[in-house]
């Protein structure tokens, strides 16, 4: 996955799916894999979507090259549901250019569309519902109003064969949605056909996640023929696989996870993110209860890796032991002051997407660290993409199984993190996008 909140959402589909699933922060070795018998499915929250793409190679080499040598029938280069990318950050292109050449096969299948995380595909144009797991108006994405001024890769193009096309030089085709009226045998024949003429890389269309499901029957019956396929697209691929295994094993042999998260108080909560939606679920916390802590993110900016601010520690660990729940966040959002004075920050000092994202996501997660360490806390949940993959880190996780599914998109996990605080603890994983403007005070009763 590009990131970790994205590849949290993997997991979720797999999980439900009935497939053996953990998700490592690191390519695992034999004995983080022998801690998990019975394992089917292996993810690693990668950090590519923040990166530049000049350093995207390494990364993404070093953990296809340790998942080629697991032999798997799919490997997945997971990407954000927007398709955050450009050809300087996290550039997609480049990494189906990498894909292709760790995993040669006929083609590159990109599937466009999510439509459980409301993200629908027409003719390559992507559109998105404002608010994952809301009823949200639905906008194309080069007008979408949160993602059309992303602060980092701003959506300006919806035709998503367009936007890869600034990214890499491989052929991208459209599967377009009429083929979806097709016969089954001859829905199978067109993608054929496409591979054929030299398509190097096909992007699917969707409106429905029936519609992507048959795409994932299709593919996972090339890949039983042709070997691993490399397929690239948000977690309505995974979707898309586990319904075709349930229907292959007709779901006696793949019992999927249903169990309720429950309430879980006190519960501390750390926001990167910068989003309008997040924005409102910390002012909605903020109204019901919840004692909201400030972290000044210019020191971090600035200097790099510093230390938690005590006052701050000391503020949020006196508040869980008297029971109340917990926010620390770098902003309440875009138009907090705070934001602002660290956007002019970051364009003085000139800094990279991925050093913004080291230092604030480190801070983060070493303020909730030392936060743990004081106090006992059942349940955590950290906002921003770009910033939980670096919180995580920080806090010292290896690794993430699903305990029960809470909104689309963003599962209830427990966290190991072998000889640190946080070993054992339950633990979410949201993007900016996510949740209804009740996400967090929903989050501490379990859902309900």
């Amino acid at each position: 996955g590009d990131d970790l909140t994205g590849s949290a959402a993997v997991l979720e589909t797999l999980v439900l799916a009935g497939i053996r699933s953990v998700l490592f922060l690191e390519p695992p070795d034999a004995a983080a894999l022998a801690r998990h018998p019975g394992i089917e499915a292996v993810g690693v929250a990668g950090l590519s979507r923040a990166m530049r793409t000049s350093g995207m190679d390494a990364e993404l080499r070093r953990v296809f090259s340790a998942f080629k040598a697991l032999g798997p029938a799919h490997v997945l280069y997971k990407v954000c549901s927007t398709f955050d990318s450009s050809p300087e950050i996290g550039s997609i292109g480049r990494a189906i250019d990498i894909g292709a050449e760790v995993f040669p096969s006929p083609f590159v299948p990109v599937i466009g569309a999510n439509p459980t995380l409301g993200r629908y595909c027409v003719f390559g144009n992507l559109f998105a519902r404002l608010g994952i797991g809301t009823d949200g108006a639905i906008h194309r994405l080069d007008r979408h109003p949160v993602m059309s001024v992303h602060p980092a890769t701003p959506a300006k193009e919806s035709d998503l064969c367009v936007h890869l096309a600034r990214q890499t030089n491989r052929r991208i085709v459209s599967f377009d949605v009429l083929k979806f009226d097709l016969p089954r045998a001859e829905f199978g024949m067109a993608l054929d056909r496409l591979v054929a003429d030299g398509a190097e890389v096909i992007l699917f269309d969707g409106l429905s996640q029936g519609q992507v499901d048959g795409v994932g029957a299709l593919l996972d019956a090339r890949a039983a023929r042709d070997g691993t396929l490399f397929t690239v697209g948000p977690s309505s691929v995974t979707e898309a696989f586990g319904m075709c295994w349930r229907t292959k094993a007709k779901g006696s042999d793949l019992p999927a996870a249903k169990a309720s998260a429950g309430a879980a108080t006190p519960i501390l909560v750390g926001s990167g993110s910068g989003s309008s939606i997040t924005e409102r679920q910390i002012g909605w916390a903020l109204g019901h209860g919840f004692v909201g802590l400030l972290i000044d993110t210019t020191r971090a900016l600035e200097d790099g890796d510093v230390a938690p601010d005590r006052k701050t520690v000391a503020s949020a660990v006196e508040a869980l032991k008297a029971g109340h729940n917990v926010l620390v966040h770098t902003s309440q959002g875009p138009s907090d002051p705070m934001l602002a004075a660290a956007r002019d920050l970051i364009k003085r000092r000139h800094l990279d997407l991925e050093i913004v994202a080291r230092r604030i996501g480190g801070l983060l997660g070493r303020t909730v660290r030392e936060i743990l360490d004081r106090a006992t806390v059942p349940r955590l949940a950290f906002a921003g993409g770009d910033s939980s993959s670096y919180a995580a880190r920080a806090l010292g996780i290896e690794s993430l199984e699903m305990i029960a599914p809470l909104t689309p998109g963003a599962p209830l996990c427990r966290a190991h993190a072998p000889g640190t605080s946080v070993d054992g603890t339950e633990i979410v994983f949201k993007g900016g996008q996510v949740g209804s403007v009740d996400y967090f005070v929903r989050l501490a009763r379990g859902g309900e």
